[in-house]
């Protein structure tokens, strides 16, 4: 049976096999409290086994609610931390997008726990109104071959309740698989019956008031919902010419991008021709608009044109918006089809006649085209214009095609009456918070943008045509049959809202000052906007409309973090909405996160495949894996086909098992403001072989400890402390203060860089070697090194305790605490300050600095020569201080060098390499070693390589010779020939064929493809590191391919032109990491590369690349840009954007592999 599973099963069976014999006891006997840390640490960190448990244990603590800081140590009063969980739609499920967000949210919010703060983090879903009513009508087609009208409204609604109980807490696990420490004793859903409430007393306060009201205008329609759509669900696809589409109801593609010309004809027997790109809109044509500067109209401005279909007549009408240059410079006006047209009639009282109804068709007075779907009149209004000789030809032209992103329908502007709510005054007002500093926006470019769209901002059209959602609590008034309708009644379309139907009765009689019983309502069908209800989210979770304590304590929030996509749909409504109906602003702060895109800087599509789900690169996931997720994604089989090709170009061997730590730091690790983001998994694995980098300093740290140690109070211990004692605590105050003031400024980059090199560059390659000696040693030299360790390591901990909350509280409860410390987790455990560690010393950093420079230099020199000890080295120094300083130091030097002696010196020593460290010192190395060098392969080697290399050349110009008939017949007659090959031309000599070649072997060619994926990597690394020659490791858990890569190493070598090249079982120290394969990683010494200017060079490479990409972009995004800009031009910035994403992407990989080395 198990050799029927993929190799993916096969191993998450080995691995459940060992967890379970090796972990029993975490996974069962601790379960569902606390986990049992009573065993030693394992050996090998394993992302699975650290991640078990923890968070059932948090939540059941209570140390997500805001109630424990209050209750357990609350401090200095300081104000609450609140954030709101943007509410995903509930039909989803959370991508590596999404997690980007929930990363930076989790950090805030621990990192502001950890400090003493209450903190609130609220979670919630949102109904998604279209989304979910297209996921269960597809399933109940599905499934049990109905529709929701055979159903009826009531039972279809039940139907997607029943769905969202079975189906919709997908997110809520990976939430928590993520480690979000969310209250969940707080959920919210946007149709809660608590929700729902606020919703609707929102509704009927403003209708009340007058912001919102019932009007006839254009909207957004899609034909194919049969609903009104938001913007934001409206995908403006750009084309540069005739292009096919797919639209729901047609069997053949429609053509977009083709612009058609016909003529308008004048009583006096001319014609003015117009051009347009929906040529069916004609029927609703009320006008023909020219510029009144245009000569060639000018003289026709105030004559009519005569409809060649319908008995309308056409004023010719001067507006300056016309642009004389796009077709015939005079362009037809249909008000109740264009939403360009819609203004210009409401500037000249034009006529808006419709003449599509809601489900496509055409609706007109003219037979022929009456009833005809909209495509189809297409074509034959382009026949009957032809018959009339009006019909002017066609041409290609660049245009913008609206899909609707739900159903891929063509989105058509439609006339209709809807709700709308009026927007100028709440706009102002919103406006006026963030220029007053009431409400502060980060990054600071986005206040420009949020200023623009208020200040050009629509009424917001608020109803949809749908079933699931709030429906509008608003009522149609009618009087019953034999009353006298009153003047009122009579004069007006009357609605009425309510909280029920005997409120708004009683609000439609007062208002019409008859009885009752006289009349009658109807509530109106639609459902809200789904972000109408989405806008009331900061205050509705409280309770609004009632004041709740909650309401009181936890309103307004103190930040909202999400995404700038959403900037006007969500953030500007919610700050609208919560001015206007609580008097406050909902947030104080907004803080916007970089877009996330696939390595290539591809937007995340399910079409693209590239949509992955965080738990994929959690917990890893096979190709198969991958390629089985997409059937259960309502795609059709075109874009699952695409999907699966996109995944297998992208994950060829899967995607690596990395943890949740890794993940949530890695996204971090990013810049957040401004710039998108394009990740690439493989560097998550990077971040990967960080955690184990603190695993295992975590290990042999807790080794170090006795049984029985109690930390000492750093007071009594600093005393005694040595020049590295003190230099790793000077460490760890500055790193605790560059951490602190990145949080208080979103500069997430720099946290993650501090941690990183305090971890690696200060505690491990440094401090802990250095001190492996004393530790060994019994004394009180040895005591106080614990203590300084022990104190390092706890510190650590909690300064990662906000990125990685797995790994460090697995570690944490491992640690002996000081007698002080009572906390029960990291969570709630106080985050390092530099009141806690005042220990900065920048002297003494730069004397060390200067040490670990004479440190770099030896291990240079000992590889650069193939010296494994150098037998001596000696230290020139003409400052005393310094010189004092180095002479404790040596010990230490001798130590990370590894090399035998080294000693200060007053004179220049004779037969010695010197080099200068400083301006007033020198390193000088005695050269007795013998620098050996390796012999060429021998005779027998060479022999065989000729006769390989003498069989391939042979048989590769037999194969171009049907092609290549000279060049092959040239060189095949100076190629020494075989005893059996008498053929006296290339032309009359044999094929080659599998029979004369029968060497296939797939198996071989993937491990030596591999090789060469590491040679590549080698070389891209020299050629951007800018490094000649640098030396590798490979480090590889598979036994059958380490053993090929093995003896492939000097080929490798030879091909990549790097100096050194070895396998390895373990991550060595001081290296760059970058995954080649799920199984398989390189590591490139540090000692080659000098980070900071390369990380400089490339970090200017990148910002020069975004800003000619930002340029390209910022003239593609221009609204005359299709019109105005030649094809050619445009195929050119299409090139230089692919080419100048693919160097970003390029550039971004680079940048972050040195921040983890920085």
């Amino acid at each position: 049976m198990l050799r029927r599973l993929p190799k993916s099963a096969l191993q998450r069976v080995w691995f459940c096999k060992i967890c379970y014999k090796r972990y029993s006891s975490a996974f069962t006997t601790a379960f569902p409290g606390k986990k049992d840390t009573s065993g030693p640490l394992p050996k090998s960190y394993n992302p699975q086994f650290v991640e078990s448990v923890w968070y059932s244990w948090w939540e059941k603590s209570g140390f997500f609610r805001p109630e424990y800081n209050k209750n357990v140590k609350h401090r200095d009063g300081k104000e609450p931390f609140v954030v709101c969980l943007p509410p995903p739609n509930v039909t989803g499920s959370l991508h590596l997008g999404h997690t980007l967000m929930v990363a930076i949210q989790d950090s805030l919010i621990r990192w502001h726990r950890m400090n003493g703060r209450e903190t609130l983090w609220i979670p919630g879903s949102d109904h998604a109104g279209i989304a979910t009513q297209i996921v269960v009508e597809k399933k109940l087609q599905k499934e049990r071959q109905i529709d929701r009208h055979t159903l009826g409204r009531e039972q279809f609604v039940r139907e997607v309740h029943k769905w969202k109980e079975e189906c919709g807490n997908e997110i809520d696990q990976q939430l928590k698989r993520l480690g979000a420490s969310l209250d969940w004793s707080r959920p919210n859903f946007t149709m809660s019956e608590e929700f729902s409430r606020a919703v609707q007393e929102a509704f009927i306060s403003l209708h009340d008031d007058g912001t919102i009201y019932r009007g006839n205008r254009l909207i957004n329609w899609s034909c194919a919902l049969r609903s009104t759509i938001s913007d934001i669900e409206v995908d403006k696809q750009p084309i540069t010419g005739a292009t096919d589409f797919r639209v729901p109801g047609y069997e053949d593609p429609i053509q977009f991008g083709v612009l058609h010309y016909f003529s308008y004809p004048l009583d006096s027997g001319t014609e003015i021709p117009v051009a347009t790109t929906r040529i069916e809109t004609m029927l609703g044509d009320t006008a023909i608009a020219v510029h009144p500067d245009d000569v060639r109209y000018s003289h026709l401005i105030g004559r009519k044109v005569q409809h060649p279909f319908i008995d309308r007549m056409l004023p010719i009408i001067a507006s300056e918006t016309v642009d004389k240059d796009f077709g015939t410079g005079a362009v037809k006006v249909t008000p109740a089809h264009d939403f360009n047209d819609y203004d210009l009639g409401e500037r000249y009282s034009l006529d808006s006649v419709t003449i599509l109804g809601e489900d496509g068709t055409i609706d007109c007075p003219v037979p022929r085209f009456n009833g005809l779907r909209r495509f189809d009149a297409r074509l034959e209004v382009i026949d009957a214009l032809k018959e009339k000789g009006l019909y002017g030809g066609q041409k290609e032209h660049a245009m913008v095609v609206p899909v609707c992103s739900r159903s891929s329908d063509i989105v058509e502007p439609l006339l209709k009456e809807q709700w709308f709510a009026r927007c100028d005054n709440l706009a102002t007002q919103a406006i006026a918070a963030v220029e007053s500093g009431e409400l502060s926006i980060c990054p600071k470019m986005h206040c420009k943008t949020w200023q623009h769209w208020l200040l050009n901002i629509r009424d917001w059209c608020i109803s949809r045509q749908l079933w699931w959602g709030h429906r509008i609590p608003a009522y149609r008034v009618s009087f019953r049959n034999g009353h006298p309708k009153n003047q009122k009644a009579d004069s007006e379309n009357m609605w009425v809202s309510g909280r029920c139907y005997q409120e708004a009765l009683e609000k439609a009689a007062a208002q019409l000052n008859v009885n009752e019983e006289h009349l009658e309502l109807t509530q109106d069908d639609d459902v809200l906007d789904t972000w109408f209800s989405s806008a009331l989210f900061p205050f509705a979770v409280h309770g609004w409309p009632s004041q709740t304590d909650d309401l009181d304590r936890f309103y307004p929030s103190t930040l909202l973090e999400t995404g700038h996509d959403i900037i006007f749909f969500w953030v500007a409504r919610m700050v609208m909405m919560g001015q206007k109906l609580t008097g406050r602003l909902p947030f104080k702060e907004v803080y916007f996160h970089s877009m996330v895109r696939d390595a290539h800087g591809r937007k995340m599509s399910k079409s693209l495949g590239n949509v992955i789900d965080p738990v994929d690169v959690i917990q890893g996931a096979s190709l198969e894996d991958l390629h089985a997720r997409l059937e259960g994604n309502l795609l059709d089989p075109a874009e699952k086909e695409r999907s699966r090709r996109g995944q297998a170009a992208d994950y060829p061997r899967g995607i690596p098992e990395c943890g949740t730590d890794a993940l949530r730091f890695t996204l971090c690790t990013y810049k957040a403001q401004g710039e998108d983001v394009n990740l690439d998994v493989n560097t998550v694995q990077t971040y990967r072989f960080f955690c184990n980098k603190i695993w295992n300093a975590a290990l042999f740290t807790l080794n170090a400890l006795p049984d029985n140690f109690e930390p000492s109070p750093m007071s009594e211990t600093l005393a005694d402390c040595s020049i590295m004692d003190r230099w790793i605590l000077s460490r760890l105050s500055d790193t605790t203060s560059k951490i602190n003031s990145g949080f208080q400024g979103y500069d997430f980059p720099i946290i993650t860089s501090a941690i990183h090199k305090f971890w690696v560059q200060n505690l491990c390659d440094v401090y802990l070697e250095s001190i492996k000696l004393s530790l060994r040693a019994d004394d009180h030299r040895a005591v106080v090194s614990r203590n300084v360790l022990h104190t390092c390591v706890d510190a650590g901990l909690r300064l990662i305790g906000p990125f990685m909350p797995y790994l460090s509280e697995e570690i944490f409860q491992r640690l002996p605490r000081k007698p002080e410390r009572e906390d029960p987790s990291i969570c709630v455990a106080p985050y390092p300050t530099t009141g806690e560690f005042p220990m900065f010393d920048g002297s003494l950093e730069e004397r060390v600095a200067l040490s670990l420079d004479i440190v770099n230099r030896i291990r240079s020199i000992q590889k650069e020569f193939g010296i494994p000890k150098l037998s001596a080295g000696h230290i020139v120094c003409n400052n005393d201080d310094l010189r004092g300083v180095l002479s404790q130091l040596c010990p230490t030097m001798v130590t990370l060098s590894r090399c035998r002696k080294l000693q200060m010196t007053n004179q220049e020593p004779d037969r010695c390499l010197a080099t200068t460290v400083a301006s007033n010192c020198a390193l000088f190395v005695e050269m007795e070693e013998s620098i050996k060098l390796s012999l060429r392969a021998d005779d027998h080697r060479a022999r065989v390589s000729r006769n390989v290399l003498h069989t391939c050349v042979d048989a590769g110009l037999r194969l171009i010779s049907p092609f290549m008939p000279y060049l092959s017949e040239e060189i095949f007659q100076r190629l020494p020939r075989r005893p059996e090959q008498e053929e006296p031309s290339i032309c009359v000599a044999p094929y080659p064929n599998t029979e004369e070649f029968p060497m296939f072997d797939g198996s071989l060619e993937e491990r030596v493809a591999l090789s060469l994926d590491i040679v590549n990597r080698i070389r891209s690394i020299q050629k951007e590191f800018g490094i000649p020659k640098l030396s590798g490791h490979i480090v590889c858990n598979d036994d059958d391919l380490r053993g090929v890569l093995s003896q492939l190493c000097p080929t490798m070598v030879t091909l990549s032109r790097c100096r050194t090249l070895q396998m390895t079982n373990q991550e060595p120290d001081r290296c760059l990491a970058t995954t080649v394969a799920s199984n398989c990683a390189l590591f490139v010494e540090m000692e080659d590369i000098d980070v900071p200017r390369v990380l400089e060079r490339l970090q200017a490479k990148l910002a020069k690349t975004n800003t000619g990409l930002k340029k390209i972009e910022a003239q593609r995004s221009m609204d005359s840009y299709e019109e105005k800009v030649p094809q050619n031009i445009r195929e050119k910035h299409d090139q230089q954007v692919e080419g100048l994403q693919a160097d970003s992407a390029r550039l971004g990989a680079a940048v972050a592999m040195l921040k983890t080395a920085r």
